[in-house]
């Protein structure tokens, strides 16, 4: 079944058109790609470049246009602005059967600018054109929240306010990205979270520790680090395990979304009742997929394709 196969007794995948899979807090942005001739890019006044593409980005329209591509019915809560991206941001979510709901911030829609190298490693500048202080209205996600299966915050400070109206029953993860273990910024979202997924890019031999702390200090049930073409370590009640990476499936082409993509398809197959293992097979798939097409949240891979993988 395709995301936009709908049933004509009111369910959608075998289940009510009123239940929610995943609810996505906060994260949607606009990326503009260059594409420069090495990273790191040593000074020169000017660099002549492939045209620059302005594209949806962000972790959190990542994770929900990766979830929909895999047909799981999703709803992006977000503050974007009323400005150019936007509408960039609302086209393309509407677009892809992503639902939005949204309030207006009046310091504009997040924006990132991602330099790529050849090899389709990337630097990103981030403008997260925070105001201090600024929460979502309740009113804009409780009716998401009250019927979602699962709610991924991700870690803008205004999502953080999120978690105190979840129900008991329902199950929440949120991405850490980079995080060293120590920024305060993290902290809620570290310890608030039943899933937790991170990046050992600055955890170094300290990775162990701070997914211990994070399990031990926090609600979480598992801790997921993924470690990029040395696969992921996953601390779970069983204890912690490695898992490989898989092989990519064509020439790596930008590396921009693989995290995101990780987690829709470690999602799915928790919401499908899949074994731990699998989960981390389908988020692997999934993840080095988005390595192999242009652009950040362009071309999720799709359902047919991540089960045949």
């Amino acid at each position: 079944m395709t995301p936009d196969d709908d049933d004509d007794d009111g369910v959608v995948a075998g289940r009510p058109l009123d239940v929610l899979d995943v609810l996505v807090v906060g994260g949607a942005g606009v990326d503009t790609t260059v594409y420069v001739p090495e990273l790191p890019l040593p000074y020169a006044d000017t660099y002549t470049v492939p045209p620059v593409v302005d594209r949806i980005g962000n972790t959190g329209a990542g994770v929900a246009l990766g979830c929909r591509a895999l047909g799981l019915r999703v709803t992006l809560v977000d503050l974007i602005g009323d400005d150019p991206q936007g509408a960039l941001i609302r086209d393309h979510l509407a677009a892809r059967g992503v639902d939005l709901a949204y309030a207006v911030t009046a310091a504009g829609t997040r924006r990132s600018v991602l330099l790529v190298g050849p090899d389709g490693r990337r630097t990103s500048l981030f403008d997260p054109r925070a105001t201090p202080g600024e929460r979502l209205p309740r009113d804009l996600y409780l009716p998401a929240l009250r019927t979602a299966r699962h709610v991924h915050v991700s870690i803008t400070d205004f999502s953080r306010h999120v978690y105190a109206d979840v129900p008991a029953e329902t199950t929440t993860s949120t991405d850490l990205h980079d995080w060293d273990g120590e920024a305060e910024h993290h902290r809620d979202f570290a310890l608030s979270s039943d899933i937790v997924f991170l990046s050992a890019a600055r955890l170094g031999e300290r990775r162990e520790t701070v997914m211990r702390s994070i399990a031990e200090r926090g609600r979480a049930s598992l801790v997921v680090c993924t470690d990029g073409a040395a696969g992921c370590h996953v601390l779970a009640p069983g204890g912690l395990r490695h898992f490989p990476a898989v092989p990519l499936p064509a020439p790596v082409a930008d590396t921009n979304g693989a995290g995101d993509a990780f987690v829709s398809g470690f999602l799915y197959g928790r919401l499908d009742g899949r074994p731990l293992e699998e989960c981390v097979r389908l988020g692997a798939v999934a993840g080095a997929h988005a390595c192999t097409v242009p652009g950040t949240h362009e071309d999720p891979i799709r359902l047919d394709a991540l089960l045949s993988t």
